[in-house]
């Protein structure tokens, strides 16, 4: 019988090359698209996925072979293949590093795919054992006691604890390892048998519109005001609806969310729940990635990336807080996990569940139009009532750290009645600028067109654009005067007015700087949550999702930042922050306010701010965007260069431009970022809308083509970013 002639496979690497790799396949190996291989790439091994398999063999050239098939099974089944594949045309960015994406890092090196044995644990003393401040350890003893087949050190990380407090307690003897295996039924028995959450009529009506997970695809969007239980409508839709042997997906926008939906979602699904964010490491990154690829019955709750894993029984797919810019990806493969979710669930032929109070106006749209189904939630849970939103103008008013006298008043009646506040600072650090009084010198980032913003605590200036930091100093570098002195207010800054105007009450600042730290936020979290009096000094880690039952008072320092942007989605942003922070205040039995301070307190915006009902203001918002022929009534995407010099970037999208500018399509620019100079490079953009989406792809897929071709000067580099989110 004559030996079959060898087949050639199409492969894709983890580099950004918009381009695939042609090699032979050995006739002791079968290969389908989605396997690991590793295949010889010039002088080294690297690993590939297989995109294609039978593909025409070029004439003239031996093809290498492939080395090695890692495992026998493809590492993204065909529907995650389809998704990436979609959203590498879609987001015009190369299809190896779209696949890897959808890796753990673990197997992006070539690792084997395989788990390390988690580690269980049982407690041997309980949490009275434990002295001193040592709260996260008894939490986590008592925690541990409750697990009557113990728990394994991937539970106890889900579950919001780290692995140094599992050391400690391990170290004092506390906890010890067990041989038990891991039982077959759920380690948290009551989670298993616990019925959802009972719903108030409102969010049972809400909840009898989302179609089940068997009724094929459907989109909703759920318009459920803040306080109005929207996590409690999930946790019941999943517990009534999804199968024992099903998965689901949970999206949220930021990981300092993740410990407290995870903690609500284990109350009534246990073991069920698993996690992925950027915070885990390789090894709890790699355990998950098999235990959904392996189809295991598992709740996934996630950041973006999340929504590009393999799953293969995807039944749900739910998107909290689904407005937040969270959820476009920044830099590289700028894709949108909201966007990516909706069109998965198309491909699942699954329902997905985008749940805001504040919609994003594109979602709005759509719901406007039918292709989304609205389900409005508009009572707030238990007998909480909508906080009374008010401007509080400055003008005139003299302020100590930007707080006015009216709302420290406030603050200080607010903890007198034994509640809690919070105010609502959107700037890191002590100063965003620092200005010598005699000679006007303020210091700025050398390797960016910005200020650098003061921490007092570290004595430092830093760029939050670029991470340059260097010392602070107290006297004018340019003059040496003494009139050196910080300018505007930062959390830092508001968070030292308040601990000397109110030095018997605990002041916790929420920001990126307070942290950092792994279990930081929960340890916030739980001083929080005790009621007692506080104040709560914090950026927009602030304003999505936390229930703060005992906070009555919302105090923003600044409403109008965004009022005067050159960017159009500023006014969108800025209402949505104001009305997620100001759903902090009244969640529980109390009633709430909140303080919004201004110089423009007549501005149409803030006054219907007032009035509370957001899709009102979205009507007039999605008015504007039709009337400017903004999204989205049209697709948008924006071409950006960044080069050593500003003539380089700006010389390269006037090659372009001719290019772009084809019939139904219209170019803006190129024009300097509004950060022109970032890291010492510097930045241009070209705006491309168009009126017919298809239209903006092949013309961006042909700018592509085109540039992939051409040999660009030295240090030249370009980017696509469609969709995007901002504008600046």
């Amino acid at each position: 019988m004559p030996e079959r002639p060898p087949s050639t496979a199409r492969i894709a690497l983890n580099r950004p090359l918009r381009r695939l790799f042609d090699y032979q396949i050995p006739n002791n190996l079968e290969l389908e698209p989605g396997q690991r291989v590793s295949i010889p790439f010039g002088r080294q091994s690297a690993t590939g996925l297989i995109v294609e398999t039978g593909v025409e063999p070029p004439q003239g050239i031996t093809l290498k072979p492939v080395h090695s098939a890692y495992e026998p099974w493809p590492a993204l089944p065909a529907e995650t293949f389809q998704l990436l594949a979609w959203a590498s045309d879609y987001y015009q960015h190369p299809l190896g590093e779209c696949l890897f994406t959808a890796l753990p890092p673990a197997l992006r090196r070539g690792r084997p795919a395989t788990a390390k044995q988690d580690t269980w644990w049982k407690a041997t003393a309980g949490p009275e054992a434990l002295a001193g401040n040592a709260h996260r350890q008894r939490a986590l003893l008592a925690w541990l006691q409750r697990q009557p087949h113990g728990a394994s050190t991937s539970n106890l990380t889900a579950a919001g604890f780290s692995r140094e407090q599992i050391r400690a307690l391990h170290k004092r003897e506390l906890i010890e390892e067990t041989e038990a295996a891991k039982p077959t039924e759920n380690p948290n028995d009551t989670a298993s048998t616990q019925p959802g959450p009972t719903l108030s009529p409102a969010q049972q009506a809400a909840a009898d519109q989302i179609p089940a997970p068997d009724t094929g695809f459907s989109a909703s969007l759920v318009y459920g005001i803040t306080g109005s239980g929207k996590t409690e409508l999930y946790l019941h839709y999943l517990k009534q609806q999804l199968s024992a042997s099903a998965q689901a997906l949970v999206l949220v926008p930021e990981i300092n969310l993740t410990p407290q939906t995870v903690a609500r979602f284990q109350r009534y699904f246990g073991q069920r729940i698993v996690v992925w964010h950027s915070a885990l490491n390789d090894g709890e990154r790699l355990s998950t990635w098999l235990k959904i690829r392996h189809g295991e019955p598992v709740i996934l709750i996630g950041t973006r990336s999340a929504v590009l894993l393999p799953f293969t029984g995807l039944k749900t797919i739910i998107v909290d807080e689904e407005h937040d810019s969270s959820y476009k990806q920044g830099e590289g493969f700028r894709y949108s996990g909201r966007d990516m979710a909706v069109y998965r669930a198309h491909l699942n032929q699954c329902p997905v569940i985008l749940g805001s109070a504040t919609p994003s106006l594109e979602s709005y749209q759509n719901a406007l139009t039918g292709k989304y189904q609205l389900i409005r939630l508009e009572e707030r849970a238990g007998n909480a009532s909508p906080p009374a939103i008010n401007l509080l103008d400055i003008r005139s008013r003299p302020l100590e750290g930007g707080l006015s006298r009216p709302a420290l008043q406030a603050i200080d009646q607010c903890l007198a009645d034994g509640q809690q506040a919070l105010v609502f600072v959107n700037r890191r650090g002590f100063a965003p600028v620092m200005m010598c009084f005699d000679c006007g010198h303020m210091v700025e980032c050398p390797r960016c067109d910005t200020r650098l913003t003061y921490h007092r605590r570290d004595r430092a200036m830093r760029c939050h654009h670029c991470d340059y930091q260097t010392a602070a100093t107290e006297h004018c570098p340019k003059c040496q005067s003494e009139a050196f002195k910080p300018v505007g207010q930062g959390t830092e800054r508001t968070e030292d007015i308040l601990a000397t105007a109110f030095p018997e009450t605990p002041v916790v600042r929420v920001d990126r700087d307070s942290t950092q730290r792994k279990g930081s936020i929960q340890g916030i979290l739980k001083k929080v949550n005790t009621g007692k009096p506080c104040i709560l000094v914090g950026t927009q880690m602030l304003a999505k999702g936390h229930d703060f039952p005992n906070v009555t008072l919302v105090i923003v320092v600044n409403a109008d930042g965004g009022l005067f942007s050159v960017d159009f989605r500023a006014p969108e942003q800025l209402i949505q922050t104001l009305l997620q922070v100001s759903g902090r205040a009244g969640r529980g039995e109390k009633s709430g306010q909140v303080l919004v301070q201004t110089c423009h307190s007549d501005h149409p915006i803030l006054k219907s701010l007032c009035r509370g009902h957001y899709l009102t203001l979205a009507d007039q918002l999605l008015a504007e965007r039709e009337t400017g022929q903004f999204p989205p009534f049209r697709a948008m995407a924006i071409f950006r260069a960044e080069a050593d010099t500003m003539e380089k970037s700006l010389a390269l999208l006037d090659m372009i431009k001719p290019q772009a500018r084809v019939t139904g399509n219209e170019v803006w620019g190129p024009l300097p970022a509004l950060i022109a100079r970032r890291a010492d490079r510097h930045r241009a953009q070209l705006v491309l809308c168009c009126d017919n989406r298809k239209r903006l792809n092949h013309v961006l897929g042909h700018l592509c083509q085109n540039l992939d071709q051409q040999k660009l000067p030295a240090g030249v580099k370009w980017m696509i970013d469609v969709d995007p989110q901002e504008t600046g």
